[in-house]
């Protein structure tokens, strides 16, 4: 079997970043986006993207990321932030706030998705490109997705135990049955988004 290989980003020279983010379907927690620098000094073997690896191989490579690249960052945007701007802008807003963490600025943005933050709002002299299905074609982005991947499931398991009767750390907030079946009983806390239809209703 051919091993199918990560393509570097389509703009040549320069530092790239790759951004993506998670949480944009759960009724509850964050959407969080990660920003990434790699190092092709240091090498990262089995960067894909984070929906396709198993949760231990995905904190082990997060780990790595964190410890190799040039430069990472988190950006958060709560469940509050979520209700008033719209998944789409909140998202936008986490892959900014990931961006301005960076301790290094880059030469480019390679964004998995069809569209791309304002890079004006940023400050950024530097290019951004959307990718789509960039997660499982550019290391940047793979590399991306693992960490805000594994950033958010930590932070819903630890607040879980705030939380006991919704199962956050088994569903992570998405709509799976249980996590229904516990909306239903309980009615919603503070973690959840008060304009998604099923816990609106």
């Amino acid at each position: 079997m051919r091993r199918r290989h990560l393509a570097a980003p389509r703009l040549a020279g320069g530092l790239t970043a790759g951004v993506d983010e998670v949480g944009r379907g759960p009724l509850a927690g964050p959407v969080v986006a990660a920003a990434v620098i790699l190092d092709a000094r240091r090498p990262i073997h089995g960067l894909r993207d984070s929906k396709v690896l198993e949760a231990p191989d995905r904190e082990r490579l997060a780990a790595a990321i964190r410890v190799r690249s040039i430069a990472w960052a988190i950006g958060w945007v709560d469940a509050a932030e979520v209700d008033i701007l719209n998944i789409l802008q909140a998202s936008m807003l986490a892959m900014r706030r990931a961006l301005l963490g960076l301790a290094v600025p880059p030469h480019r943005v390679c964004v998995d998705g069809d569209r791309c933050p304002d890079g004006a709002m940023l400050g950024l002299d530097c290019g951004f490109e959307a990718i789509v299905r960039g997660d499982a074609r550019v290391r940047e982005i793979s590399a991306a997705s693992i960490v805000a991947k594994v950033s958010r499931d930590a932070w819903m398991s630890r607040v879980a135990g705030s939380f006991p009767k919704y199962g956050f750390e088994r569903h992570k907030g998405y709509a799976t049955p249980g996590h229904l079946d516990c909306l239903a009983l309980h009615g919603p806390c503070r973690l959840h988004r008060q304009s998604f239809a099923p816990v609106r209703r």
